[in-house]
């Protein structure tokens, strides 16, 4: 596949015509408005394709942000086609957005993603690096799209130290030496049920100890089969990462477990962390 894909910056009104094509076919939504993009990517931001075959497969789009006299580039939204999903697309489009952006004078990349969507966070975690320490509840409301209609828009927002040291080696913390703290059961249907949490967090000491926090490995599936279940994940691991978060840790990887019902977050003191 590499060998007829290819990444680029898009820039044309025709090139966001094709983004806006694909944004319907992924999510099934209303598209960015086309004077939205094109005048964000003449002005700090970046919109990225990726073709196969020279048809659009995969994009990402970010535009200039700013907050608190600190300048970063804000990416979106990356989408890639559903036939085209599994094949390294999205990360491709992420390194091609990290170089550019170098290049542009960016040294920092903030995004969101749904905490409990571990694809995504297995990529911007474990594959690009990024990190995590704030949790954003209910970040776009409802919304009516595929992937997030009847649950609260909960979102981790990650930072991407582009010029780190962090980003260009691996961790020097593995999963043997975090806490394992939180238990889950499985239901008579064989779902994955968090149990304890509360109790659990009113007993955490402020410690320097990396801890795991196990989420659904496939939360769309147990979403369709059981939609109570999956909007007690939400709530429950709302309150674990906000606590957790206020008492320093942030999210660097996660663990997975092919032959288990969840995956787990790593986490550790973001004081620890090169970034």
């Amino acid at each position: 596949m590499n060998a007829t894909m290819i990444t680029r910056r898009l820039m044309t009104n025709s090139e966001m015509k094709l983004v806006q094509q694909l944004e319907q076919n992924v999510w099934n939504m209303e598209p960015i408005p086309l004077h939205q993009t094109l005048t964000a990517s003449q002005n700090g931001g970046l919109v990225l394709g990726a073709f196969f075959n020279e048809e659009l497969v995969g994009f990402s789009y970010g535009f200039a942000g700013f907050n608190q006299g600190k300048a970063y580039l804000c990416s979106h939204m990356l989408g890639i086609d559903p036939g085209y999903r599994g094949k390294g697309i999205g990360a491709s489009l992420k390194h091609e957005q990290k170089a550019l952006a170098r290049e542009m004078g960016y040294d920092l990349i903030v995004w969101t993603f749904d905490p409990l969507e571990t694809r995504n966070g297995y990529l911007n975690l474990s594959k690009l690096h990024a990190i995590c320490s704030t949790y954003v509840e209910d970040c776009y409301g409802e919304m009516d799209d595929n992937f997030n209609s009847g649950m609260p828009s909960d979102r981790f927002k990650v930072e991407w130290w582009i010029n780190s040291s962090h980003i260009e080696k691996e961790l020097s913390v593995n999963e043997e030496q975090a806490q394992s703290i939180f238990s889950y059961e499985l239901t008579e249907t064989g779902l994955p049920k968090l149990i304890n949490s509360e109790m659990i967090l009113q007993g955490i000491q402020d410690n320097e100890q990396p801890i795991l926090v196990p989420v659904p490995a496939h939360f769309q599936e147990l979403k369709s089969q059981n939609y109570e279940l999956a909007l007690d994940w939400r709530y429950k691991t709302r309150e674990i990462f906000q606590t957790l978060f206020a008492k320093g840790y942030a999210v660097v990887s996660i663990v997975k477990s092919d032959d288990k019902p969840v995956h787990q977050y790593l986490l550790v003191q973001k004081h620890t962390l090169e970034v």
